[in-house]
């Protein structure tokens, strides 16, 4: 039974050769192959953070909705959680 979901991931580009176009592809090509199914990518932009954590001033706020079963949300977490790119990720199961 697949639900519909929203995941903000904010993208750490400090150090990055890559494009921030090219990082949020490889994001949603790794919740894809979680088997998700990526409807809608919105990128809100840099940010800058209230404070400095982990020697970062801001990051790269990208919404990804998608479809998914429940359990891939814990395969997409893992995941992404190794990809060093990726500073935090939240999952919501939207309407």
């Amino acid at each position: 039974m697949s639900r519909k979901y929203e995941g903000l991931v904010v993208l750490n580009t400090l150090g990055t050769e890559d494009g921030v176009n090219d990082l949020v592809s490889v994001v949603a090509k790794e919740i894809e192959g979680q088997g998700a199914k990526m409807d809608e990518i919105k990128q809100l932009g840099r940010k800058k953070f209230a404070y400095n954590a982990r020697q970062i001033e801001g990051g790269h706020y990208v919404n990804y909705i998608f479809e998914a079963a429940p359990e891939a949300i814990t395969k997409i977490q893992s995941v992404l959680a190794l990809n060093t790119s990726v500073y935090m990720q939240h999952y919501q199961r939207i309407s």
